[in-house]
């Protein structure tokens, strides 16, 4: 093979290699909101107004306290529910695994979460959700 040819071969591998880099945004992550949470409360809501779209999965992150939370509904501009029995406890900077969402239209209005956050020390959680399109 000549150098011109192997050239052009590395090229068209790279111009492909770029275009499966693509593909992988239109599945990207968005903040639909964040809440802060005490042990003061175990209920609590993020309201999704900023950024509406139909999602296919969603996942949570935790940051300052570790939270054990009970079970997550999410609520759907159609009026549907669809309710998550999470059980985890995510610790401080971690995450939940990811939740597929059920369904044809995903638009979601809010999310509510049971939980029990940890912070004895006077630290104050945030929990984020985050949905991929």
């Amino acid at each position: 093979m000549t150098l011109k040819k192997s050239v052009r071969v590395a090229v068209g591998f790279l111009f492909l290699l770029s275009l499966s880099g693509a593909t992988e945004g239109a599945g990207r992550w968005v903040l639909l909101g964040t809440r802060t949470v005490t042990d003061r409360a175990d209920h609590d809501t993020i309201v999704v107004t900023a950024r509406r779209g139909d999602f296919h999965a969603i996942k949570i992150t935790v940051r300052n306290v570790a939270v054990d939370f009970k079970r997550v509904v999410v609520h759907f501009a159609s009026g549907g529910d669809q309710e998550i029995e999470l059980r985890d406890r995510i610790p401080a900077g971690g995450e939940s695994r990811v939740i597929d969402l059920r369904g044809g239209d995903r638009v979601i209005r809010s999310v509510d979460f049971w939980y029990d956050a940890h912070t004895a020390t006077r630290r104050r959680g945030v929990v984020s959700l985050w949905a991929r399109t």
